[in-house]
């Protein structure tokens, strides 16, 4: 398959959620001023002309919901997760749905998006099958380490692009302990610490979107679950791969699932 540079890159495969993806896409395509390449996957010479046809209507609804926007797509060989994430070094952004239904169902499944998430080196954004909101803030899930800075540099020019607020979320790093016969640190020396690394890590790209507003919330609950209150009424969650202290694994097994897949809004997942 040819490359596309600097596309807003999506995977499709038919399914009820793959068109949220795509249309997601286009919407954010715009906002980036980007082109959109929609790219199916089929391995199957006997789909190939379904393939077509169902890559062809994903683009034409594309092409209805926001006809001012470059559209491309193709069809071609591979493995939905690996052509994803190679495309991922020369694209924009990734987007794929959170599971596939429809004819070529396989492609899209949770583990491939979670693979494609965790692997790329783009943002890839996680847009689920349902309906999510169209309006509220962009959140974003920090803790200080390398792959939480960059997400909340993406997070802020995402709320820039929305004209929203941006809600900046920690968990405490004993949030999730289990509580034992043991010393546990003083819990309001905890708190100070993590309002004043929150807010550092805030004023670093605070600056440069002053037209943001920012809302920051330390968390007593479990990350995931953090997370997930949070962005109940969020267009956008967005998360780095890995993190060092309240969002340690947040991409690591039955965690990663639980954001990836349970989130009431599209994720974005930055690298490092």
């Amino acid at each position: 398959m040819a490359r596309t540079k600097q596309s807003v890159v999506v995977g499709v495969d038919g399914s009820e959620s793959s068109l949220r993806a795509a249309l997601w896409a286009a919407d954010e395509a715009v906002r980036l001023s980007a082109p959109l390449h929609l790219v199916l996957v089929n391995n199957d010479p006997a789909r190939e002309p379904h393939a077509k046809a169902v890559v062809h209507d994903i683009s034409s609804s594309c092409r209805q919901a926001v006809p001012e926007l470059e559209i491309t797509d193709e069809v071609g060989p591979g493995h939905p997760a690996e052509e994803l994430v190679h495309r991922s070094a020369s694209a924009l952004l990734v987007v794929v749905g959170s599971r596939g239904q429809g004819a070529f169902r396989e492609t899209l499944l949770g583990s491939t998006s979670a693979a494609v998430a965790t692997h790329a080196s783009t943002p890839v954004v996680v847009v689920p099958g349902a309906p999510s909101p169209e309006s509220g803030p962009v959140v974003v899930g920090t803790d200080g380490s390398t792959g939480s800075r960059a997400a909340l540099r993406f997070a802020f020019e995402a709320a820039a692009r929305r004209h929203g607020e941006l809600v900046a979320v920690q968990a405490l790093p004993n949030a999730y302990f289990i509580p034992g016969p043991y010393d546990h640190p003083d819990r309001d020396e905890l708190v100070a610490a993590a309002n004043q690394n929150l807010a550092d890590q805030v004023s670093i790209w605070a600056g440069n979107f002053p037209d943001v507003p920012v809302r920051r919330v330390v968390s007593n609950v479990p990350p995931v679950q953090a997370l997930r209150e949070a962005a109940c009424q969020a267009q956008l969650l967005v998360v780095g791969h890995r993190g060092l202290g309240g969002f340690t694994g947040l991409l690591v097994g039955s965690v990663a699932r639980g954001v990836l897949h349970h989130a009431p809004c599209p994720v974005a997942v930055v690298p490092g």
